[in-house]
């Protein structure tokens, strides 16, 4: 799995031109990327790592604070673009794995405590964020 994690002031996902999910409040926007090999282990590691790392103000944590985590779903994060000028899409793992694993992963952040909001898997989504920092990292599963 792969996760783009950016500590924000605030964030909010649009479908259809409707709120479906928001923090107004400083937290974590996490876009999440799931490729064919991944499963409940490396749910349970990202989901830990992104509510444990210390990228908030002060260096804490968004479990220190309390803060909440706008998940949204992000099969172009397995994107390959190293040749041409078309990516290819081959390492993001079809729906019916990726689904519920982005399912478990937003599960799993609310079970070790944290309020998440969510997009809408699959949806044309409209992001808009209030970027803190900026502080933005690429977390990755270990193989």
């Amino acid at each position: 799995m792969r996760a783009v994690v950016q500590r924000v002031r605030s964030a909010r996902v649009r479908v259809d031109g409707e709120v479906v999910g928001a923090i107004e409040e400083p937290g974590l926007l996490v876009y999440v990327g799931v490729t064919h090999d991944d499963g409940p282990e490396q749910v349970a590691w990202l989901a830990r790592k992104t509510w444990e790392l210390r990228i908030m103000r002060d260096e804490a944590s968004a479990s220190d604070l309390g803060a909440p985590v706008l998940a949204v779903s992000q099969f172009t994060l397995y994107a390959d673009a190293r040749k041409g000028r078309r990516p290819t899409w081959q390492q993001a793992a079809p729906r019916p794995v990726s689904e519920p694993l982005y399912d478990a992963f937003c599960a799993e952040l609310a079970r070790l405590g944290a309020r998440v909001e969510r997009g809408v898997f699959g949806a044309d989504m409209q992001v808009e964020s209030v970027n803190d920092g900026p502080v933005t990292l690429l977390l990755e599963t270990p193989a």
